[in-house]
């Protein structure tokens, strides 16, 4: 077993990785750009190293300022989080090269999946079910036109290296498929360096379910149940839950065999999660293979009882999987919400700065993988995600009633957060029945943009107390108003009492 570990990361997920390192007898050391001098994984971990300034792609993003302090550290195993290097094949070999176990799967399995074309193919080829489109990346404008008649408009652009909700683009019709062409592959070059992109039939009001796979070095892999992932923002994920609400154990076990196919295609061991897209009839299709541990992956340790990071650092070290397929049960219903640094009334604008006060939820059920703490200043450099909040109950309902108390015992100050979105969303009817796509959250925002506009009456409300109001301003009460030091004083003085 490893003595010590880096973790290549910052925030949450570092102590998230701390944690379940300190419960195994596991050293932590922990790596930070000048930003995160301060952080809570850097007070946490055992050991820590400075890896230049706040920009990830001058610090988290530095593979050979990663390797060095692994080395400097006698590091036995780097475990990558999710996000920065996490699914970066060259890192992967990189530690491999330096003698530093990558708590992952191989660089050859990131690289397959990490390119949608080269995984959609290799999916394929081993039976499972693609949306329809194109297995190759499309060479030119006149042949991406020809596809798109074949497959049928509405279509999705996608970029073969794409990630994060980049380098996606809706095409419903043909005159708008050339501008959406040379959109696409300038985002893809400028977010992966790789212009390469390709066409799927677009799936209307799809719902978004991911499969988490556990796999050996020793040929042995399980799938423990699925996440609804449906609820996005942009197409990043906001409110995941497991089990997902229109599961039954028959789709259930398709799909985990399904993505088990996947697995064998990418000769893959370690976690990693299958991703699909379910239509309204359920009839589901492969869409990609996250190759790192999820930001969602709470809810799953929430309903089977499974520590999915001493699971990985197990598989790491070569431990065979001890958990069987007719082993794994999801007991109850777990559901996540993600606390960003954000203003959601002011288009979701980020609030960096620093958390004056902060009190997290307990009780019942509730577990809050947070990476802040009162006095942090939140950086601007980096994603706004605060903290995951998890909530469990025995039913869906009882899990949602529990993650909406915990919310409203949530209390940050200093800085805006997304709490009273969540809340709003837990509290929608649609939600409540799991009647959801993912446009779910688009056409939420722009009905309560439609519920929110004043009438014509309220508006000629506010046009007279506006008008009574610059008339006391400027009648005789102006002077008063001007020189009185408080409301309680002006109050005061128009009822004829004088105070002091």
């Amino acid at each position: 077993m490893f003595k010590k570990i880096l973790i290549a990361n910052r925030g949450e997920i570092a102590v998230r990785v701390i944690r379940a390192c300190r419960e195994m007898g596991i050293r932590t050391v922990a790596v930070y750009s000048e930003a995160d001098r301060g952080a809570l994984h850097v007070r946490m971990a055992d050991e820590a190293y400075g890896i230049g300034p706040a920009p990830s792609r001058e610090s988290y993003l530095v593979i050979d300022k990663m390797i060095e302090a692994a080395q400097r550290a006698n590091a036995d195993a780097v475990h990558p989080g999710y996000g920065f290097l996490a699914e970066n094949a060259a890192f992967a070999a990189a530690c491999r090269d330096a003698g530093v176990a990558f708590i992952g799967p191989s660089p050859e399995s990131i690289a397959l999946m990490g390119s949608k074309v080269e995984s959609r193919r290799a999916a394929a080829q081993h039976g499972v079910e693609m949306v329809p489109g194109t297995l190759d990346p499309v060479t030119s404008d006149e042949e991406a036109r020809k596809i798109a008649s074949s497959v049928g408009y509405p279509i999705m652009l996608k970029a073969s290296a794409g990630g994060g909700g980049k380098g996606l683009r809706l095409v419903r019709a043909e005159d708008e498929i050339e501008s959406a062409l040379r959109n696409t592959r300038s985002e893809a070059l400028a977010s992966f360096g790789d212009a390469a992109i390709y066409i799927e039939k677009f799936v209307e009001k799809p719902r978004h379910v991911e499969i988490q796979v556990l796999a050996d070095h020793h040929g042995h892999a399980i799938y423990i149940g699925e996440r609804e992932c449906t609820i996005q923002r942009r197409h990043q994920k906001v409110i995941e839950e497991s089990p997902s609400p229109i599961m039954d154990p028959g789709l259930r076990s398709r799909m985990g065999e399904a993505a088990l196919k996947v697995v064998q295609a990418a000769k893959y061991y370690n976690a990693g999660t299958v991703e699909f897209l379910v239509d309204e009839n359920r009839r589901f299709y492969f869409l990609e293979m996250n190759t790192r541990l999820q930001v969602e992956h709470p809810v799953t340790e929430m309903v089977t009882g499974i520590d999915l990071v001493k699971q990985q650092i197990l598989i790491a070290a070569g431990e065979k999987l001890t958990l069987q397929q007719d082993e794994i049960v999801l007991r109850g219903a777990a559901i996540e919400c993600r606390i960003y640094a954000e203003d959601p009334w002011n288009n979701f604008f980020p609030s960096p700065g620093k958390i004056t006060m902060l009190r997290t939820p307990s009780g019942p059920g509730i577990r809050d993988d947070g990476g802040v703490y009162p006095g942090w200043t939140v950086p601007i450099d980096y994603d706004p995600l605060l903290s995951k909040l998890v909530a469990w109950g025995v039913t869906r309902d009882e899990a949602i009633r529990r993650m909406q108390r915990a919310l409203r015992e949530y209390h940050i100050e200093g800085i805006q957060t997304n709490i009273s979105f969540l809340l709003s969303v837990l509290n929608d009817p649609d939600f409540r029945k799991g009647n959801f796509d993912t446009g779910f959250i688009d056409l939420w925002l722009k009905r309560r943009k439609v519920e929110s506009k004043p009438s014509n009456q309220e508006r000629d409300l506010a046009a007279i107390a506006a008008a009574i109001f610059h008339s006391e301003q400027s009648g005789p009460l102006a002077e008063v108003a001007n020189e009185a030091e408080s409301p309680w004083k002006l109050d005061g003085r128009r009822r004829g009492l004088r105070t002091s």
